[in-house]
């Protein structure tokens, strides 16, 4: 008796298991670790939580599945590579110390670049891609952030923002590639580009990650975020079946086919229902139409806004967003009253043990997908990737081809663009000519963005410096008097103005003026010197009250940190090839005004942008 127990236990101890053996067929080993989890353990993987709230010993006793940041959440300020790296570390080594050491996945919002992470390449946002109609150079960009993502230790982005805007009064229209939705579709090639290509062989809907240079995306958020009434953030999107399927949902069947790993749901909500528990778009049409099998997981406290006031009756929330088909929860914070109310939810039977089920086996599945349980460690061979010479050139060219000339000249045979780069004296003005946080926006390092020098970058006054000929003199005034432009005699003038940083709600506009002193600084410097405006704005605002006074306008959306893509242009090195990727308004009266709409009356029409011809000319 005493032999067979000893062998017993041997056996036990040398145990094969299915699941750890990578030469075997995925469902196998996802079959084979379902067996063996408790409910406790697969709650766990349902499970999100914030990088502040986490540890090495919360992920082991917990039995964590997921890490994220929140908008601005780092390990110090400017965290280094390694800093990060051995945080996501950390955690991971306390999932692995678990029972079964199922690996958890650390997400982040790396939705311009790795935006979060201090040094990194900040690219233009969505609103600015868009502009390219380039799928080449978006997939590249999408590469160049997943290395940037994996050089800090890191194998989730919460990207690509797949929302139509049809109202630039929403605070997220920047995160839009466009109100068409023809071209949004376009752009899911950045899905490829983060995760890798899917192969020949691939299941439609299967999530796909192709090895450690690569990352799992997310595809958000679904569905209708971009058609809010008054474009209000979170707010209910009221059209037809037809338009939500025609305008809305196309580019989520383009990502599933792409292979995108996970799906987030919407804050908003379709004619009054929240998309947080809309089981016929989540379950019925996302996953049993299109096929779609990576997870699903919830925004930001999603599930809490269910119900209104939002966390009003946390139970009821979890019981009508787990069942509606949220696979893993963002909780973010509470994570203990999550865990007790869907534990009581499940062993009481309100939420079926296959729901349950079904969840925990979409989110194994992309993390045996993404190689996790083979390498769940961070190293710091990738660190040499992030804000690397390489990608700034990408992100330069992006910035470049992203531009829309809407005016040049006073009349069209007196182009003041191309800039000279040789003249006496060259004025620079306005509040967004000398900081890398204007040009780069919200979620920039910090969740709201913000001014002056917040990350490593060019500005566009500094651009200016060392494009122009060195015997050309260079004034920088950022908001300069009438007496001063007097006192002075400028060849020309670049006047950069545009919208401070903001994210999510804190940008809905019902106004979308430019925000003093901008105007001031354009009437002042253009009615005074030959002047190009350029915009710093994720999205259209009124200009028809200056476009008289000035002699060129350039819409440069939120270029990042490469100002000098901006300059390239500006002064001939490259030419104006931009063409609007949404409706420029003459007021914000005409809104909400796309591109197909009877009494279609904009200042500027989608499509619309001039060109200029590249010249060596000094």
């Amino acid at each position: 008796m005493m032999v067979m127990m000893w062998c017993w236990a041997s056996m036990a101890e040398g145990e094969y298991m299915l699941y750890k053996d990578p030469k075997q067929p995925q469902n196998i080993r996802i079959n084979d670790l379902m067996k063996r989890m408790s409910l406790e353990e697969k709650i766990g993987q349902m499970t999100q939580i914030e990088r502040s709230v986490a540890s090495k010993e919360v992920m082991k006793k917990y039995l964590i599945g997921s890490v994220l940041s929140g908008g601005g959440s780092t390990p110090s300020k400017h965290a280094t590579p390694k800093t990060w790296i051995n945080m996501v570390n950390d955690f991971q080594n306390g999932a692995l110390s678990t029972r079964l050491g199922i690996p958890y996945i650390y997400g982040i919002d790396a939705v311009h670049g790795h935006s979060a992470a201090y040094g990194a390449t900040i690219f233009p946002h969505n609103s600015g891609l868009g502009v390219t109609r380039d799928p080449v150079l978006i997939k590249k960009i999408g590469a160049a952030t997943a290395l940037e993502v994996r050089a800090t230790g890191i194998q989730y982005t919460f990207a690509p923002c797949i929302a139509v805007c049809r109202d630039p009064r929403w605070g997220r229209c920047y995160e839009s590639y466009s109100e068409d939705p023809e071209i949004v579709r376009l752009m899911t090639e950045i899905i490829p580009g983060l995760q890798g290509e899917i192969t020949d062989d691939s299941k439609k809907g299967a999530p796909f990650v192709n090895g450690q240079q690569k990352i799992a995306a997310c595809a958000k958020h679904y569905v209708g975020d971009g058609g809010t009434h008054l474009g209000e953030n979170t707010g209910s999107t009221m059209i037809s079946s037809k338009k939500m399927f025609g305008i809305h949902m196309p580019a989520y069947n383009d990502s599933v086919v792409k292979g995108v790993a996970t799906i987030m749901a919407s804050y908003s909500s379709w004619n009054g229902v929240k998309m947080h528990a809309n089981r016929k778009l989540v379950t019925g049409y996302l996953k049993n139409k299109l096929k779609f099998k990576g997870f699903v997981i919830s925004d930001w406290q999603g599930i809490d806004s269910i119900t209104d006031p939002p966390h009003a009756n946390y139970t009821y929330s979890i019981l009508a967003g787990i069942n509606a088909g949220i696979d893993m929860v963002m909780v973010p914070y509470n994570y203990t009253e999550f865990i007790d109310g869907l534990t009581y939810l499940v062993k009481n039977k309100f939420i079926p043990m296959s729901r349950t089920d079904d969840a925990v086996r979409r989110i194994l599945r992309v993390k045996f997908t993404m190689g996790l349980f083979e390498n769940p460690l961070a190293d710091y061979s990738m660190i040499k990737y992030l804000g690397c010479q390489e990608h700034r050139d990408l992100a330069r060219e992006a910035v470049r081809k992203s531009l829309v000339l809407l005016k040049n000249g006073k009349s069209s045979t007196k182009p003041l663009l191309p800039l000279p780069k040789r003249a006496s004296k060259i004025l620079v003005a306005g509040s967004h000519a000398n900081s890398v946080g204007y040009q780069c926006g919200g979620w920039t390092v910090e969740w709201q963005g913000s001014s002056g020098n917040v990350t490593t970058g060019t500005t566009i006054l500094s651009a200016v410096e060392k494009t122009v000929d060195p015997n050309t003199q260079v004034i920088y005034n950022e908001n300069p008097n009438r007496h001063f432009l007097k006192s002075n005699s400028f060849d020309f003038a670049i006047v950069v103005v545009g919208e401070p940083p903001y994210t999510e709600g804190f940008g809905d506009s019902l106004n979308l003026t430019i925000p003093e002193p901008g105007p001031s600084t354009i009437k002042n410097v253009c009615g005074s010197v030959k002047c190009v405006v350029v915009l710093i704005a994720g999205r259209p605002l009124v200009v028809q009250p200056f476009i008289d006074t000035i002699d060129a306008l350039v819409a440069a959306w939120l270029p990042g940190t490469e100002g000098q893509g901006v300059v390239d242009v500006l002064f001939g090195d490259y030419g104006f090839t931009g063409k609007l990727a949404r409706t420029w308004f003459k007021s914000v009266d005409q809104l909400p005004m796309n591109v197909g709409d009877p009494h279609y009356d904009p200042l500027y029409p989608f499509g619309f942008g001039l060109t200029t011809t590249p010249t060596k000319t000094t």
